[in-house]
């Protein structure tokens, strides 16, 4: 059985298993890939942050190397690659066979490791930097190919999880790379003949590892690359810019790395000069943080019921914001101890505790935002073009951990001291974040409506899947209260255009929300004829572009809790347009307050150890010409049930 089909049996098989996503690290379409690009990550930081604590604390051994400005330096030259060569890497992966370019460059990771460890050997920052430079290259190439790699062996619902995994790896390798690193640079004696003999074997191994990758087709080898990088990197920007909401994602990603790059390449001088602690307190530092971002990263599959939920990253980003802040006031104003502690002093102070709920809570944020990110940009590009997507956002990550580092060198040069620099970065990120949303609020839709549901509701699905992932189709529902759209909505595979009522999509308070998700107003005919034909064709288009439209034929909220009957504007709109029609029904709703209901009440969050339910049932998609208001309204009654 060849490589390919043996994986796609895999993949069938792990869709129907719920032992959730850590079943992937058994299967050999996930385990190898995995534990690849898990070396891969902890070589990278056994070399730098041995570098860098080596540099930082025993910096007479490196002539010309300034201790304060090392960790932003080594940061600056190891991002430089992916300006330089990120649109050549993703013209690469999407031509050639994945599985091929991870064995490359694992090969290529040895060579370097080998030239890193004659640095450590004989103390040679220049061989050092060049070390840098080159695992830079290594992680140039070797990013595209990662995560245009998943989406090719995940099936939809495992991409959550399979992203969660890979994220929580990387900083599971951090921390263990930091520990390593750090451990031995503090060797005073054998720490350089140490650190080179950890790199080169970490680098063996995941040579060994990168054998049993499965074959990966190329998804378009007739690609013909083009090797200038500058109208190449234009190239795939341009690409990228083809889906807003992707673009804005990539940008999204982008500003978490230049967050976390403020606060990685500080914590040797946040740890010396703000806590007056030693090495080996760095290390618990990173350590709390990787694992903070890796308990994030696995809580995205079950906060996201395996789907991607974008609801979560403004949770994230709310969360990073208010942690950073915190983080500000714990740690400005803490007195130097005049000499620098090590864990278990520096454990026995009540407020050291708070910085590290901070680190931990901030990181686990981070990692609620960029799992769904990732995994929203690998679903929506697309797949002959996926690994240049990922390439153009390699290319934005480099840009923003660039403008990091000079921010950090500007600021700590102007004398801010690094509780300011957190601060700032906070501040920024609550800017940065409010731009986004504005410019997308189906973040922050889906942010409403994942706490809705989560906060006061629990729902159960029946056949949710028959939503379709892909193409056209027209959407039918009861109308039972004013948040049916915000429920239907945090159960939709993506985006849907809402036909609603034209006073609430005019409403001074949130029509500009209505707008920018491209809801379609409408109005009864004897109120505005020519808006109601407008609103029909603007459904015809939307079909056309291939778009989902949700109607509610009722046209009006009920006030006894039993279906309208259903108008005939299904069918105006069919006449527009031929689509799929799939009926929705809504139970559970009634009686809440936002329903109509003269004895309505808030929903309770808490019930005797239950919250509120309520149902989404979804039936199968029927022919267009079946879709007749009557039989429309018989099948949704049918879904919906004697529960009002």
């Amino acid at each position: 059985m060849s490589e390919t089909s043996a994986s796609s049996r895999e993949k069938k098989a792990g869709a129907q298993h719920g032992d959730g996503q850590f079943r992937l690290l058994r299967e050999r379409r996930f385990a190898p890939f995995f534990w690849t690009q898990f070396l891969g990550a902890l070589n990278d930081n056994v070399f730098k942050v041995g570098f860098t604590s080596l540099v930082t604390f025993q910096a007479a051994r490196f002539s010309g190397v300034d201790p304060k400005t090392a960790a932003f330096l080594i940061s600056a030259i190891f991002i430089i690659p992916f300006v330089l060569f990120s649109a050549t890497s993703g013209q690469v992966a999407d031509k050639y066979d994945k599985a091929t370019l991870t064995r490359f460059v694992k090969t290529f990771e040895i060579v370097v490791m080998l030239i890193g460890g004659a640095g450590f050997m004989l103390h040679s920052a220049p061989l050092l930097y060049v070390c840098t430079f080159l695992m830079g290259v290594h992680s140039t190439v070797f990013g595209p190919v990662k995560y245009a790699y998943l989406p090719q062996h995940l099936q939809p619902s495992e991409l959550v999880g399979g992203n969660g995994l890979v994220e929580m790896g990387t900083f599971v390798a951090i921390l263990i790379g930091t520990i390593v690193g750090g451990a031995a640079a503090g060797l005073t004696e054998h720490g350089a003949i140490l650190l080179a003999t950890c790199c080169v074997t970490v680098a063996l191994i995941g040579r060994v590892a990168s054998g049993f990758v499965p074959k990966t087709a190329a998804l378009q080898p007739d690609l013909k690359i083009n090797w200038n990088p500058f109208s190449e990197t234009w190239r795939n920007l341009a690409l990228a810019r083809q889906d807003r909401t992707v673009f804005l994602s990539l940008l999204g990603i982008s500003w978490l790395w230049f967050v976390g790059a403020t606060f990685l390449t500080s914590f040797f001088n946040f740890a010396k000069d703000v806590l007056s602690a030693n090495p080996d307190v760095v290390t618990v530092l990173l350590g709390t943080f990787s694992i903070g971002i890796g308990i994030g990263s696995l809580m995205c599959e079950k906060l996201s019921k395996r789907r991607v939920e974008i609801g979560l990253v403004p949770l994230g980003s709310i969360g990073i914001s208010v942690f950073a802040i915190d983080l500000f006031f714990a740690s400005h104003g803490i007195m130097p101890a005049g000499h620098l502690m090590g864990v278990s002093e520096f454990l026995r102070i009540a407020v050291h505790w708070r910085i590290l709920a901070d680190l931990f809570l901030l990181a686990m944020f981070g990692g609620l935002y960029s799992v769904p990110l990732y995994a929203l940009i690998q679903s929506r590009s697309q797949p002959t073009h996926r690994a240049r997507i990922i390439a153009a956002n390699n290319i934005l990550n480099s840009f923003f951990m660039i403008v990091s580092a000079l921010m950090a060198l500007g600021l700590t040069s102007a004398g801010v001291g690094i509780p300011g620099l957190f601060l700032t970065t906070a501040l920024l990120n609550i800017v940065v974040a409010a731009y986004i949303y504005s410019l997308v609020p189906e973040f922050l839709l889906r942010f409403l409506a994942w706490i809705l549901v989560h906060t006061f509701y629990r729902i159960r699905l029946v056949n949710a899947e028959r939503i379709p992932a892909h193409g056209a189709a027209v959407l039918v529902c009861n109308h039972v209260s004013f948040v049916d759209a915000i429920v239907i909505m945090s159960e939709s595979p993506r985006p849907i255009r809402f036909v609603m009522d034209h006073r609430i999509f005019r409403s001074p308070l949130v029509g500009w929300l209505f707008r920018h998700v491209k809801a379609i107003p409408i109005a009864p005919a004897h109120e505005d004829a020519e808006l109601l034909e407008k609103a029909y064709d603007a459904c015809g288009r939307a079909l056309a572009d291939g778009d989902l439209v949700c109607i509610f034929p009722e046209g009006k909220l009920t006030r006894t809790g039993d279906i309208n009957p259903f108008r005939h504007g299904i069918s105006e709109i069919l006449k527009r347009h031929s689509a799929p029609v799939v009926p929705i029904a809504l139970r559970g709703l009634w009686g809440s307050v936002f329903s109509r209901h003269d004895d309505n009440r808030w929903p309770r969050p808490i019930q005797r150890g239950v919250m509120s339910r309520l149902t989404l049932a979804v039936g199968e998609p029927i022919d267009p010409a079946d879709a007749t208001p009557e039989h429309l309204q018989a099948l949704v009654a049918t879904l919906r049930g004697a529960r009002k």
